[in-house]
């Protein structure tokens, strides 16, 4: 062989074994770092709005859980031309424990009289941070109402 060229072993050896370095590195610790960074960027971003959603998504769950309450207080009056009748299963649970919504986020309670009833759902658990909308409220008229920072925004 010539002084120049070199066995074909040889030149693998050096092309693909270490002697190339830039090809072999990994992570750096910067680039983890900035990845990491990134990450929590995102998160703060993302969390705020996650959790908002949620709230507003658990008063739908209150929200219906009044309608339906109230349908059954309807039916009792239909029943027993009163909302407070002794035979109205849903009159007695409101006016004790009251009624658990769905997420067990709201408990709907009332005193209903013979004529008329107001519904409140009050927020449970988590759900008690929701400073926007706290009670809800729902009347024999079909009134609704709510308490809290931004009530109008709420039904």
């Amino acid at each position: 062989m010539s002084e120049g060229m070199q066995p074909m072993n040889a030149m693998h050896a050096r092309s693909y074994g270490r002697g190339d370095r830039r090809s072999m590195r990994g992570v750096t610790l910067i680039e983890l770092m900035i990845v990491v960074v990134v990450i929590g960027i995102l998160t703060a971003i993302a969390y705020p709005s996650y959790r908002g959603q949620m709230l507003r998504t658990h008063r739908a769950e209150a929200k219906a859980t009044l309608v339906e309450t109230a349908q059954q207080l309807e039916r009792c009056y239909t029943r027993f031309n009163a909302y407070n009748a002794v035979g109205c299963a849903v009159a007695t649970t409101l006016g004790g424990a009251g009624v658990n919504s769905t997420g067990n986020n709201y408990v709907v309670t009332a005193a209903p009289t013979a004529s008329a009833f107001t519904l409140t759902a009050t927020p449970q658990g988590a759900q008690a941070n929701d400073t926007t909308c706290a009670n809800l409220t729902l009347t024999q008229t079909g009134l609704r109402g709510a308490t809290g920072t931004a009530p109008t925004t709420c039904w």
